[in-house]
């Protein structure tokens, strides 16, 4: 990624954007004090949204849902109307987006050809019936009981391996209200808004079919992780040869919150094949694996073997240019979710940002995990980066893996370089005396089973 590629970014604001980004503010804004008593100025705001769409086809029924909630009629018909209609704002403002950064890049994209079915599963209309009442109650309205209220609806939707997808979003969703009881001055309206509008329509939507079964070998790039109270994902960004495309594969696992650092990889111990070659720096071979329209492979530690020994500079400095990008599915198309995998190198850094040739581009500190050895003090030193090229009301870069000088001597270092256990020493020599919580929780698991 060049310098002229990094100014192409930042050539003046994207039309229209600033304009949705104030309509879904102003709706995300009704949500904190919820819907059951609106003021004028929050009728206005459900008026704004749904007129920022009428033009389109959700228009007239987005239209409709503000006039009957401004009434006081608040269904889960109309609740959905809106956040279809607030989702669809969002993927306007993400599509202007990612468009900037393929043009820049020089990036080709698919188009997209998937299908969304509805879900008739009656075990996800109990998780709605929970989102509609914190709509209508909101954030600032929810105590302990209303934030517990859907737990056993979640419980039930996390036994389906099929609903797993809503039912985290959804068990993150309450343990985050749960957490801010009387502990929050300023609500993440922002966030608990996308979470809600999300979860509503995850639960009446059915999942994405896979589109085709490919074969071939897998190219690391980097290691996304992302790490919750209750949930840990390792997502990679790799590059499917021989067709040359950028594809994603994540493994997942729940967990509990004492449970962090390089101590989550032991919990996604049942993917051996994935987490030896990406500690190892090793290539996979995959046959027959589904993929699904929007990048993702649906990972089978059945289907896939270590391959070779890989480097992902040399793949990224050779192939990544190239390489062709998947669709977005339309429930994805939110800016922050926004992570194009980009390679950056001769640049000059503070550990906040990199500069190169007179343009300057921020990193997403905090977006560095806790589970990998990337820290402030590599990006410093760094000189090459391997990362996810993020929006946050601005262009951000994170790093998944980054060339440094350390101590006059190169060394490449990965997010993924602990997933079969830290190597470094100060590591290894924290967690020796604090102990193992896996283990730990184990153990006092196995005694209580054997009571």
């Amino acid at each position: 990624m060049l310098e002229t590629q990094l100014s192409a970014l930042s050539d003046g604001a994207l039309p229209g954007v600033g304009e949705a980004l104030g309509l879904i503010s102003g709706f995300d804004d009704t949500l904190v004090d919820g819907l059951a008593r609106l003021s004028e100025e929050q009728t206005a705001a459900l008026v704004a949204l749904a007129g920022g769409l009428g033009s389109t086809p959700i228009g007239p029924r987005a239209a409709e849902a503000a006039e009957k909630i401004a009434a006081g009629s608040i269904s889960e018909e109309h609740l959905a109307a809106l956040a279809g209609a607030r989702t669809t704002l969002f993927g306007a403002v993400h599509d202007a987006l990612l468009a900037r950064l393929d043009s820049a890049l020089g990036r080709t994209r698919a188009a997209w050809e998937g299908a969304q079915s509805a879900s008739t599963d009656p075990l996800t209309a109990a998780c709605r019936s929970w989102l509609v009442e914190l709509a209508i109650i909101g954030w600032r309205g929810v105590d302990h009981d209303l934030a517990s209220t859907a737990d056993q609806a979640i419980q039930n939707l996390l036994a389906e391996p099929g609903l797993r997808r809503p039912a985290i979003l959804l068990d993150g969703l309450a343990a985050e209200l749960r957490a801010s009881l009387g502990a929050m001055e300023r609500l993440p309206a922002r966030r608990w808004a996308d979470l809600w509008a999300r979860a509503l329509l995850l639960t009446q939507t059915g999942g994405l079919e896979a589109t085709e079964r490919v074969s071939g070998r897998l190219l690391p790039l980097g290691v996304d992780i992302h790490e919750h109270g209750t949930a840990v994902q390792v997502q990679l960004h790799a590059i499917l040869e021989p067709h040359g495309r950028l594809v994603r594969t994540s493994v997942c696992a729940a967990k509990v919150d004492t449970i962090t650092g390089p101590f989550v990889w032991r919990l996604l111990s049942s993917y051996p094949v994935l987490l030896g070659a990406l500690g190892k720096r090793l290539s996979l071979e995959i046959t027959d694996m589904p993929l699904l329209a929007g990048g993702d492979l649906l990972w089978q530690e059945g289907k896939a073997s270590a391959g070779a020994s890989t480097d992902p500079f040399a793949t990224a400095r050779v192939q990544l240019s190239r390489a062709s990008a998947p669709a977005v599915p339309p429930l994805e198309r939110h800016p922050v979710r926004i992570a194009e995998p980009v390679f950056i190198e001769g640049y000059q850094s503070d550990g906040r940002a990199l500069r190169l040739d007179g343009t300057s581009l921020a990193f997403d500190l905090d977006r560095l995990p806790q589970s990998g050895p990337l820290t402030p003090q590599l990006l410093k030193a760094s000189t090459a980066c391997i990362g996810l090229m993020r929006w946050d009301g601005g262009w951000r870069l994170q790093p998944l893996a980054v060339r440094a000088n350390v101590k006059k001597e190169p060394v490449a270092v990965h997010n993924s370089d602990w997933a079969q256990g830290p190597t470094d020493p100060s590591v290894l020599k924290s967690g020796a005396k604090v102990g193992d919580p896996v283990a730990v929780l184990k153990e006092r698991a196995g005694r209580l089973l054997r009571r």
